[in-house]
């Protein structure tokens, strides 16, 4: 789908004619014949002229460089986009203020997908490197530092060891660093992260040897910082076959690892990823959600051998733009982030991956709209190394690119190990007493797992108390006064808040229509559930995992190691049905399958099969066996049919027929024109003059 998004402006008048808004202010005459052609972070789709500064020649080496510019009564940072030359007719420009680097910040790959992705979303070039620079190179902050610390004795420290008192934490210090000063020349000083583990408050020891000159604080690149690998379990005959053709790739291939849940398609991206670095090239990995990266990057971290970076939006600012230097420097070799690592520079670049690819995260909604997974592909073919696609519910689009030859398709159909596909059951709950939305079988099915040790997942994809505040007297509902969709109710009913434009109110005492006092949440969502399982299982814990729980940076890494082992129950939305390992899940329980059946979007089938497949696919991951419960008031129909008997593939091979019968993607293309002005009847009528243009 292609994404336009056109927004107007408002320019003044003046007595000298129409003055843009880079040039209010003091005019300065050409004194060169070249200027340079810059790109704002303004929804405007042009770049601005301004004169270099006084004595300075640009020249295409300046492409790619941050600088400050005075925009009206602003000062904004922009980049280079073009150097071009003066005319006769050449309006009267400004000068930029500086240059913030003394290279390209954004060159060579990188500069030209995000030219290519700008003309795609017809998005202004401005805001598109707006997007693709962390906050604080936006800002016009300097390029971070990205070197790590280490401590080590100097030679005075080394010839006057033994005579430290015996016992003492600078003796215990130094016989620590004692280990690695005779490598000094192969950088195996003791770093500062090392030394925590290791030893108690060593920092006052070191102060205490650095002040006698005894050691000495040392920079050094956060690369050499690695960890000891460790062997992973062997692979299966699929599992081997895929890791040979990915490795055998040259160039660039779009790769669909399509394997059922549990088979192991992290192990197949180990050991790609282990051979892309023994070429010595760097990796990135993008994961849909934040919540799967500190699962992903303690598991990549154990094997790899090699510092592994986190980039995703829990980072502070420093964090994220460390990281973004360390790829463009080439220091860093293997990343894992979440969509916006997509534009992480990739310098010396040997694979892509994009796990989960099919899943809706990776679509960016607000501001400039992209999908990570389609730009991965852009630039995989850019840097010319392959691009794996992996999911065990591929994206009907990847399954149609798939058959017909565009990606290579690499199949995974057991599950790895002793581990067995959970058995599926439909509960029919028509005519049922429902608690909470529970029907009493799949209350008695939780009570038996958790009774031999198991674990449990209720998963009902709406978060809140419940969807909506009803009136039972005069039907009044709630609804957002900013954006008219519905509020749902949270707290167990104490506020009321939009999950589309975040607004929050508290409830109110009474109906505000007819003044009742029958106001009642309608519907079940997690903190409902929740909040009866633990009447329900007072003696087992109950962790409900949604937006609202895990805000805070690994939250979610933090309540999934809280519950353990132990015998427990997760309530839980869509989070947890994609990548999470629980190995002793045993039973997972689906409320509210009806909601995705009916719906008009005619994505929605393709979107409740991938999430049904997903969030039973946690089950029966290890040796215990799995069973999963589908609650439903439609046992009967198609897509339960079709999934149960036949599974994902066989759905998406009926819904490919449907999507080709209709007109509707893949085979064929729509595009979304949106205006966005200060006035409603502006945007209305360019919406009506494109409309008759195309119609």
């Amino acid at each position: 789908m292609i994404f336009v998004t056109v927004k107007t402006t408002i320019t003044r008048k003046c007595s000298k004619g129409v003055e843009a808004l880079a040039g209010i202010g003091k005019l300065v005459r050409m004194p060169t014949p070249f200027l340079l052609r810059v790109a704002l972070p303004v929804p405007l789709p042009r770049l601005f002229d301004y004169l270099p500064p006084d004595g300075y020649a640009p020249s295409p080496t300046d492409v790619g460089r941050r600088v400050k510019v005075p925009f009206g009564s602003r000062e904004l940072t922009g980049i280079v986009a073009e150097v071009g030359f003066s005319t006769d007719t050449t309006p009267e420009l400004r000068q930029v203020t500086a240059f913030l680097d003394a290279a390209p910040l954004l060159q060579g790959e990188l500069l030209e997908s995000l030219r290519w992705l700008s003309r795609y979303t017809h998005a202004p070039l401005g805001e598109v490197f707006g997007t693709a620079l962390p906050v604080l190179l936006r800002q016009g902050e300097p390029l971070p530092d990205t070197h790590a610390w280490a401590w080590r004795l100097t030679t005075r420290g080394l010839e006057e060891l033994g005579r430290l008192r015996q016992g003492t934490r600078p003796r215990r210090l130094a016989e620590l660093l004692q280990v690695s000063v005779r490598d000094i020349e192969l950088r195996h000083q003791r770093d500062e992260d090392a030394l925590d583990m290791l030893m108690d408050d060593w920092r006052s020891a070191a102060r205490a040897l650095a002040k006698r000159g005894l050691a000495e604080r040392v920079a050094i690149p956060a690369s050499t910082l690695a960890p000891t690998p460790h062997p992973g379990p062997a692979l299966n005959t699929e599992q081997q076959s895929a890791v040979d053709a990915i490795v055998s790739t040259q160039g660039f291939a779009a790769l669909l690892l399509d394997g059922v849940t549990g088979s192991g398609k992290t192990e197949v991206y180990l050991h790609a990823i282990a051979d892309c670095l023994r070429r010595g090239k760097q990796a990135l990995v993008l994961v849909p959600e934040i919540g799967l990266t500190p699962q992903t990057l303690a598991r990549f971290r154990q094997r790899l051998g090699v510092p592994v970076l986190a980039l995703h939006s829990g980072l502070n600012d420093g964090e994220r733009a460390r990281g973004w230097a360390a790829f463009a420097r080439g220091e860093a070799r293997v990343a894992v982030g979440t969509r916006s690592a997509v534009f992480t520079p990739l310098p010396n670049a040997g694979l892509i991956i994009v796990d989960e690819e099919h899943d809706g995260s990776y679509k960016q909604q607000d501001g400039m709209r992209y999908h990570a997974r389609d730009f991965a592909l852009v630039r995989g073919k850019a840097l010319d190394v392959p691009v794996i696609l992996g999911s065990a519910t591929p994206s009907l689009e990847s399954l149609h690119n798939a058959a017909s030859g565009r990606y290579a398709h690499l199949r995974l159909s057991q599950r790895a190990g002793d581990a067995k596909p959970p058995s599926v059951r439909v509960t029919d709950v028509r005519k049922r007493p429902l608690e909470a939305g529970l029907s009493a079988d799949s209350i008695a099915a939780i009570s038996s797992a958790l009774s031999v040790g198991g674990q449990v997942l209720v998963f009902k994809n709406r978060r809140g108390y419940a969807p909506v505040l009803l009136c039972h007297d005069c039907g009044w509902s709630s609804q957002c006064k900013r954006c008219d969709s519905p509020l749902t109710v949270h707290g167990g009913g104490r506020r009321l808040q939009c999950h589309h434009c975040g607004a929050r109110q508290t409830t109110p005492p009474a109906c505000p229509d007819c003044g009742g006092l029958a106001l009642q949440p309608q519907g079940i969502g997690t903190e409902r559930l929740e909040e009866r399982l633990l009447e329900k299982f007072p003696d087992v814990p109950v962790l409900r995992i949604d937006r609202g729980t895990t805000q805070r940076r690994d939250a979610l890494a933090g309540l999934l190691e809280k519950l353990g082992d132990r015998p427990g129950i997760l309530v839980g939305t869509q989070i947890l049905a994609k990548g999470h390992d629980l190995p002793h899940l045993t039973l997972v329980v689906v409320v509210g399958v009806d909601e995705g059946l009916f719906s008009s979007d005619f994505r929605a089938g393709e979107k409740i099969a991938q999430q049904l497949i997903q969030v039973a696919g946690r089950a029966g991951r290890a040796q215990k066996p799995g069973e999963v419960r589908l609650q439903t008031h439609h046992p009967d129909h198609p897509l339960l049919t079709t999934l149960i008997n036949g599974g994902y593939h066989a759905f998406a091979e009926s819904e490919l027929e449907q999507r080709k019968a209709a007109g509707f993607p893949p085979f064929a293309h729509l595009a979304l024109l949106r205006a966005e002005a200060q006035h409603m009847d502006v945007a209305n009528a360019f919406l009506q003059q494109a409309k008759n243009m195309l119609f």
